[in-house]
């Protein structure tokens, strides 16, 4: 213990311990791919965030309305598996789990994607108004 204590003295109390550093310049060298993966993921976002999206009335199927959580998020992953186009919206109304998938903007649309969802998904399909999101870049094709 007194070594410690003798070696920590010396150091604070040591001339150069507290000397100032003179400012250096420090170059850095980065892959100029980094430039790049930053762009991309700039884009990713700009076509991704909540601005470049608007609402709009329209239609959603509800998959599932259940109490279980597992069985929600089960009807969820099969989706997403068999339909990796539809956007799936889990949601939570006590006690209730409810599974809505798609954004159409009308109701023949719709139709057709239920009749498909009906092979895979035993119980009813229920087409729903609701408030889906429309990319105004696509709407416009």
């Amino acid at each position: 213990m007194r070594h410690y204590l003798l070696f920590a003295a010396i150091v604070f109390l040591s001339p150069g311990a507290f000397a100032q550093v003179d400012s250096t310049t420090v170059a850095v060298h980065k892959d100029p791919r980094i430039d790049l993966l930053v762009k991309k993921q700039v884009e990713i976002n700009e076509a991704t965030s909540r601005e470049s999206r608007r609402n709009s009335p329209g239609f959603r199927i509800q998959v599932i309305n259940t109490t279980d959580r597992n069985a929600a998020i089960q009807a969820k992953t099969k989706v997403y598996t068999l339909y990796p186009e539809l956007k799936a919206y889990l949601l939570y109304q006590a006690p209730y789990f409810r599974l809505r998938v798609g954004n159409f903007i009308n109701r023949k649309d719709a139709e057709q994607v239920q009749r498909q969802l009906s092979k895979e998904f035993s119980q009813n399909l229920f087409i729903v108004n609701d408030t889906v999101e429309v990319n105004p870049d696509k709407s416009s094709e």
